[in-house]
């Protein structure tokens, strides 16, 4: 099955050929700038959930050195304690920022053919923060939960990325004040 698998895969398309073209030299030196710019170009482009993001944490090191795990969430605001999201204190995720407090976060456009990549520390913020990003879901039916925790990426570094259909893609790697970085 791999090398039928591995033919099948080499067959899907990469990215639409009609991608935006990016400048880093006329982009917004405020990273958060650009970031709603893309949102917002993602959402016109059909995107249906553009503020969903990558998460990527790692346990404590163990026997076998640390493991990283990914998954999925949503991003609730931008401001300056950093990047906001939210989960269950006693969950995995919540777990492993006990343990290290550093992740990965990874936003994926492909009808645009962008992506926004974040890397650096993470902080809980306040119970009041956490009791009212709860409150504010969708589908929370009036109680609390004492293990909800928002929490607060603040990058060490940011990485805007935009395929080229010839494979020229553009990098803009930046510091959380929009220094270029490399």
């Amino acid at each position: 099955m791999s090398e039928t698998f591995r033919k099948f895969l080499r067959t899907l398309p990469d990215f639409p050929a009609d991608l935006p073209a990016f400048d880093p030299g006329s982009a917004p030196q405020d990273p958060a700038l650009l970031f709603k710019q893309w949102l917002d170009e993602a959402l016109d482009a059909g995107e249906q959930q553009p503020h969903a993001f990558s998460l990527a944490t790692v346990d404590a090191a163990s026997g076998g050195g640390p493991q990283p795990s990914s998954r999925m969430l949503i991003l609730k605001n931008i401001d300056d304690d950093g990047w906001h999201f939210a989960t269950s204190r006693t969950s995995r995720k919540g777990r492993e920022l006990t343990a290290e407090p550093r992740a990965a976060m990874n936003f994926y456009w492909p009808r645009l053919g962008r992506q926004v990549r974040l890397a650096g520390t993470v902080t809980g913020l306040s119970v009041e923060a956490s009791s009212l990003d709860w409150h504010e879901r969708p589908r929370a039916d009036g109680t609390d939960n004492p293990n909800w925790q928002l929490y607060a990426l603040q990058p060490r570094e940011i990485e805007f990325w935009q395929a080229a259909a010839d494979g020229r893609h553009v990098r803009h790697r930046v510091g959380p004040d929009g220094t270029p970085l490399e």
